[in-house]
């Protein structure tokens, strides 16, 4: 966004945009309606204000949450009313859409004929400006300064003769310096999703806490008709403590198919001043439409400048339009509407941030069920190698007695051959048996060197530990086996030596 301090050229014109509810991005006019009585569906008569593009508006049109919306009048709620809140049949639908771009086009483009009222504006404006004539000496031009000082800061009165009223300074006169233009995202949803969006003064907790009791509330509202069910489709939060609210109404006909109330004529209903006034009483400070503009009505926005704002400035915000496709530019008037950006995008920052938040917290939790998961596949593939040794062990005696009794076959005698090979190449000392002594070495150095260099350490890998451990149980349970075989010699050799003993005693009785 660019912000104008310079003098800007555009001319001036009626300002007649109302300030935009907290929560939106720009405001681009409002209307007045005059409402129908109550749970009276046909077309609201309108007023036709003019709007901040200088054109006679139905109704403004919104881009996102503060924009207003383009609600033609249309035709109501349907046909077939004349008991109950319906929304007619479907087969008024096509209709109802022709003449609500018929009266959209119609009334929020067309250009109201007011040359002479602005002519006169104009007038008192450049007389208020720069030749006064209320004093009739040379304090007049200390009041021209003054009253160009109050058009710059867009406030005031500028007093210019004593017969004509004084002229109103407001930040949307041409003069005013503080405007910018910023981006606005166009909302893509179309009239047939029936998307409304209603801007409570409440936060959103208590919004939340209270979404049934407000689902029958705005269904009483809508005459508590059987027929219709409204639906939430979002609640997000807004700065000053409001929540915007987006619903649509569902319609279901006798022969059970339902469809969607259009936007528009959901809104236009609730534009009727009975029905305005039921909601303000639920806390609604503001509804509008969520629909797409037409390529018309964005051409016309984006040829004509909002008033007040410099054609040169308006053109160079069209071209430097990041994504044309799916922003439009929007004027910005006052330091107001430059605090309420903000503390829409802070909003909207704490909103992303929150979002990232669980996104982490997502991420997290899933790193943990990976190592989790990553924990039990390990577990069960040691349990597999377990199972599979034992049934190799069960095979192994099962073979053992099904060939007792046979002699050794040609085959088993080459796979005999072959295990005392790989057993002789094991325990070759240039081998692995040699790697294994070099191996325990390098750790008896380490237990040796450990305490006086801590921070080195070495690791083995847990294939080869594993290897090491079970040749190091082998190698115990030779020792073991070879021990025992020792003893059972020793055993025989002392009971030789009791015999011989014997023997020689009995030899010795014998001669004597």
């Amino acid at each position: 966004m660019a912000f104008n301090f310079g003098t800007p050229s555009g001319t001036s014109g009626t300002a007649a945009a109302t300030a935009a509810p907290a929560g939106g991005f720009g405001g681009f006019g409002t209307t007045s309606t005059t409402a129908g009585s109550a749970f009276s569906f046909s077309a609201p008569a309108n007023t036709g204000t003019t709007g901040l593009f200088g054109g006679t508006q139905n109704k403004g049109f919104g881009f996102g949450t503060g924009f207003g919306t383009t609600a033609g009048t249309g035709t109501g709620l349907g046909t077939g009313l004349g008991t109950g809140l319906g929304f007619g049949g479907f087969n008024t639908q096509q209709q109802q859409q022709q003449q609500q771009q018929q009266s959209t086009l119609g009334g929020l483009f067309s250009q109201p004929t007011q040359a002479p009222t602005q002519s006169n504006q104009l007038i008192n404006t450049a007389s208020a400006l720069s030749a006064p004539t209320l004093l009739g000496d040379e304090r007049d031009a200390i009041l021209a300064k003054w009253n160009q000082l109050q058009a710059f800061w867009g406030t005031g009165k500028g007093y210019f003769n004593n017969n004509i009223p004084p002229v109103e300074f407001t930040q949307e006169n041409p003069f005013c310096r503080f405007k910018a233009v910023g981006y606005s995202c166009m909302p893509n949803n179309k009239d047939e999703d029936g998307l409304v969006v209603l801007v409570f003064n409440k936060k959103e907790t208590d919004i939340r806490s209270q979404q049934q009791q407000l689902v029958e509330s705005l269904h009483k509202v809508l005459g508590g008709n059987q027929t219709l069910a409204v639906n939430v489709e979002g609640i997000k939060t807004l700065p000053d403590d409001q929540t915007e609210v987006v619903i649509y109404v569902v319609e279901r006909s006798p022969n059970g198919t339902s469809r969607r109330v259009p936007a528009t004529t959901l809104y236009a209903h609730f534009e009727q001043a009975s029905i305005k006034t039921q909601l303000q009483q639920l806390g609604v400070t503001l509804s509008m439409t969520r629909t797409e503009l037409s390529p018309a009505q964005i051409k016309q926005l984006l040829q004509n400048p909002p008033a007040g704002v410099d054609p040169i400035i308006w053109e160079q915000a069209k071209v430097d339009n990041p994504d044309s496709e799916k922003l439009v530019p929007v004027p910005m008037v006052g330091f107001k509407e430059l605090l309420r950006r903000l503390k829409v995008q802070d909003q909207m920052t704490k909103q992303h941030q929150t979002r990232l938040d669980i996104i982490s917290e997502d991420i997290s939790e899933l790193q943990k069920n990976q190592t989790t998961s990553m924990a039990k596949i390990a577990q069960y593939k040691r349990k597999l190698m377990d199972l599979s040794h034992r049934t190799l062990q069960v095979l192994i005696k099962q073979e053992i007695q099904r060939k007792s009794g046979y002699a050794i076959q040609a085959d088993e005698e080459q796979l005999r051959v072959q295990l005392d090979t790989i057993q002789s190449e094991l325990n070759a000392p240039t081998q692995f048996k040699g790697r294994l002594n070099e191996l325990m070495s390098q750790i008896r150095m380490q237990n040796h060197f450990g305490a006086v260099r801590s921070e080195e350490r070495y690791y083995i890998d847990a294939d080869l530990l594993r290897e090491i451990k079970q040749h190091l149980k082998q190698q115990q349970e030779g020792l073991s086996h070879l021990i025992s075989i020792i003893k059972d010699d020793l055993e025989d050799i002392k009971l030789v030596e009791h015999g011989l003993n014997e023997t020689i005693h009995i030899r010795g009785g014998v001669f004597s």
